[in-house]
């Protein structure tokens, strides 16, 4: 099983301005929680490739890549979904250089809080709705039928409500 690095302490790399590292790394992700439903993410561990590179003043560049599959509900008709998102992010966290140049996952000590970027990351790619597929039809709107499994199921119109008044006139 490979090793969980949630935690990663870029000085131990020993980098001069310039240089640049490439390492392969495994991280934990929380699950998470959309509309009362939680997703797991999967695997236990993501394989991420994390890219350091050291800039002049003490400072990092940093570059997240990783793929990640979440199980749980589609949130159109409600069976199970295991999409896979592919996910790039990147961080610079330059000391001195103002809140813009300042990386909430590095520390005054140099830690990187891989865990947290990861999951911050993983969050940010994802869609507004995680479905089953990107065709998913959803459910009926009126009776609740899964739309996928019956794609030419119908209902007959509502009467127009404007009209209502003249069914309950009666020609006897």
């Amino acid at each position: 099983m490979p090793l969980r690095t949630d935690i990663f302490e870029l000085g131990r790399l020993g980098l001069t301005a310039g240089e640049g590292r490439r390492l392969e790394l495994h991280v934990h992700i929380e699950p998470f929680e959309f509309g009362g439903e939680s997703y797991a993410v999967e695997p236990e561990l993501v394989p991420v490739r994390l890219e350091v590179s050291r800039t002049t003043g003490n400072g990092w560049a940093l570059r997240l890549l990783f793929a990640a599959e979440l199980h749980g509900p589609c949130m159109r008709c409600l069976e199970p979904a295991s999409p896979v998102f592919e996910v790039e992010a990147r961080e610079v966290h330059q000391p001195g250089g103002g809140e813009e140049l300042s990386s909430p996952y590095v520390d005054d000590a140099g830690e990187l809080d891989l865990g947290a970027w990861a999951r911050d990351a993983l969050a940010l790619a994802l869609p507004g709705q995680i479905a089953c597929r990107e065709d998913c039809r959803g459910l009926c709107s009126r009776c609740g039928a899964n739309l996928n499994r019956d794609p030419e199921h119908t209902h007959d119109p509502e009467p127009d409500p404007r009209w209502a008044k003249l069914s309950e006139i009666r020609f006897d």
